[in-house]
């Protein structure tokens, strides 16, 4: 009996119900079989990876951040801590009033993780967010990698092994480690491949619970990267778009039940968010949109998808002075890139799931490029996409023209795994079959016999050469461990409680320098490392300007600028009284009680200023110390 040909999206499940029953291997591809020997050896692998990444932090975990964003570092060390105190205190997660004393910051309106952070209360409570950053660090990477070898090995692919090369590469690319270096946020992408088969593999008749599954997912998801859920709807969009041009007759007979699952998982997905997501836009201390939309010209240069980003084997960071400071969202390296195009154009008659995968590599490459082309790091004349978008567009005026290529670094993982998996089961050479066979109709286009077997081809050479192949254009981007730089703990006054007898219930402690995106890598590990015991000023965060634009740290003040010009400058400028006025009214502002300068390599220059805002200061422990409640009361 002939074998009716099946829709290559459709989960591989479904496709196989559509065979005749004794056509249907028992190996083959099934979203329900459980884990094999395969499966633990692949996300055994990605956890070596993941702990081979982080190496450099935990060699001294203490002392050790990112040498590349040391303050986004420190910040998702202080995130952390904060989901460990929300919890402890029973306080509401979506706001903190631990940093930018008296103001605060509204969570939901940062990177704030909560859907990690607060889970993984119980081990920062119990190591200390140091540790808890290197051990999720690293786990998402690896959780990444195996939700992706998952989605390919049950739903796109037979062969385990080209599931795992997609998976490898989509949870270590070059983009998605270079976020590493202080940005867990971009590397927490473990969800995306399910709620990406969800969407688009759903089966006939189990809409309910596909959208019930699908909500919950995408709710979660909120709570972890809402940036990352918003470029996988658009890939998810452009896919569909695409498989309904290329198979309008199929996607007629399966949008009533795809509508419905949407629609369920939606509707239940904005039941759960609504209030926190009401809370990011009108909440306290919420923001519209970025001052000067800074994001918006930061598109991707056209050499960096052929360039070797820094932290591969293949990369140095001499690359980044001829293309310039970029995200390395993309940074390919130029033998991904020809396999890439080899691979689409091998692939393009046979696979529907090739051909969704191209589309998605042409239009968000496309869309990358940002408001001007660049080439090499020279910003030319021409006119990108982003030119003709307007900066102030409800949900992308925050965003960055680069980060699209994430989405093309999806494609090109989905295109490794659907090579090799052609190689291994197309170029066998008439000697054995694949490892896991299973009706081709389930997976590309190619004919297949009357038994569900597709016809071997006799070009024993196309392996070994197709397998050299991807090898040598994906081995070169396996990621170095992170570079990460020494850094001092908190001074032992602070780590001891010695601030204790100074800082009553209701004031802040005030570290100089004050904690900015600047200046204030160390003072605001103070808070970060001592569990939020006490408010501070200042901070490394999102908040609003007095019109209402969002814009990083807290609005400065007289006193907060003052100090950070005597940082730069190295000098004391020549006091006023005006200078002393405007101090205590910064610090009856902030609620000081205590002004604290521990070690800094601007130490001796601070104290003099301090000293001559605010008279002589004491030696206590290993800190100067200025006791402003006398002065402020």
């Amino acid at each position: 009996m002939a074998v009716p040909v099946v829709d290559p999206s459709l989960n591989p499940t479904s496709a196989r119900d559509a065979v005749e029953p004794d056509a249907v291997d028992p190996d083959a591809t099934d979203p329900q079989r459980r884990p094999g020997r395969a499966d633990v050896l692949a996300i055994g692998a990605y956890a070596l990876i993941g702990v081979l990444v982080c190496l450099n932090y935990w060699v001294d975990v203490q002392h050790r951040v990112s040498s590349h964003l040391p303050t986004d570092h420190s910040w998702f060390e202080w995130l952390f801590t904060h989901g460990a105190y929300s919890v402890r205190h029973l306080e509401n997660p979506l706001f903190s009033a631990r940093q930018n004393a008296p103001d605060g910051v509204n969570m939901m309106a940062n990177t704030s993780l909560l859907g990690m952070t607060i889970p993984l209360a119980p081990v920062t409570l119990l190591f200390g967010p140091q540790v808890t950053y290197a051990l999720y660090l690293g786990g998402a990477l690896a959780a990444t990698a195996a939700t992706s070898y998952w989605m390919l090995s049950r739903h796109l692919v037979r062969s385990r092994a080209g599931a795992f090369v997609g998976g490898a590469f989509l949870g270590f690319a070059p983009g998605i480690v270079h976020h590493a270096n202080g940005q867990p946020n971009f590397v927490s992408n473990f969800l995306l491949p399910v709620i990406v088969a969800r969407v688009l593999l759903g089966r006939p008749g189990r809409w309910r619970r596909d959208g019930l599954v699908l909500g919950l997912l995408v709710a979660y998801q909120v709570f972890i990267n809402e940036e990352m859920l918003l470029l996988t709807a658009l890939a998810c969009l452009v896919a569909v778009l695409a498989y309904v041009v290329q198979r309008p007759r199929e996607a007629r007979a399966r949008a009533g039940g795809f509508l419905a699952a949407l629609g369920v998982g939606g509707g239940l997905a904005l039941l759960l968010t609504a209030y926190p997501i009401w809370y990011q836009f009108n909440g306290p201390q919420s923001y519209r949109g970025l001052q000067g939309g800074v994001f918006h010209n930061w598109g991707e240069d056209l050499m960096a998808f052929v360039t070797f980003a820094r932290d591969t084997v293949a990369g140095d960071e001499a690359v980044e002075k001829t293309i310039g400071l970029t995200e390395q969202n993309t940074w390919f390296g130029w033998p991904l890139v020809l396999v890439t195009l080899a691979a689409l154009v091998l692939l393009w008659r046979r696979s529907l799931a090739a051909r969704v995968a191209g589309v998605l590599v042409v239009v968000f490459t496309v869309a990358a490029i940002g408001p001007k082309v660049r080439f090499n790091g020279v910003e030319t004349t021409v006119d990108g996409p982003w030119a003709y978008i307007p900066d102030d567009l409800p949900l992308v005026e925050m965003m960055m023209p680069t980060r699209l290529t994430l989405v093309v670094t999806g494609a090109v993982g989905v295109l490794l795994a659907l090579a090799w998996d052609a190689l291994a089961w197309d170029a066998v050479g008439g000697h054995g079959r694949p490892r896991v066979p299973m009706p081709r109709a389930a997976a590309d286009d190619t004919p297949v016999d009357s038994a569900g077997k597709a016809t071997p081809t006799r070009r024993r050479w196309v392996r070994p050469v197709g397998y050299a192949a991807i090898a040598l254009a994906v081995l070169p981007l396996f990621p170095r461990p992170l570079p990460a730089q020494h850094i001092d703990l908190p001074p032992h006054f602070i780590t001891a409680g010695g601030w204790r007898p100074y800082v009553p219930a209701g004031r802040t402690l005030v570290p100089v320098p004050i904690p900015s995106n600047v200046h204030g890598l160390s003072t605001l590990r103070w808070s970060a490392l001592t569990g939020h015991e006490f408010p501070v000023p200042g901070g490394y965060f999102i908040g609003p300007n007095e019109l209402g634009e969002g814009v990083f740290g807290a609005p400065n003040r007289p006193t907060s600028t003052l100090i950070y010009a005597t940082i730069d400058a190295g000098t004391v400028p020549a006091l006023t009284g005006e200078n002393r006025r405007q101090a205590l009214e910064d610090l009856r502002f902030w609620r000081a009680s205590v002004v604290v300068l521990g070690a800094h390599p601007r130490e001796a220059v601070l104290r003099d200023l301090m000293t001559g805002l605010l008279g002589p200061a004491q030696r206590v422990d290993d800190v100067w110390l200025w006791d402003v409640r006398p002065l402020v009361d």
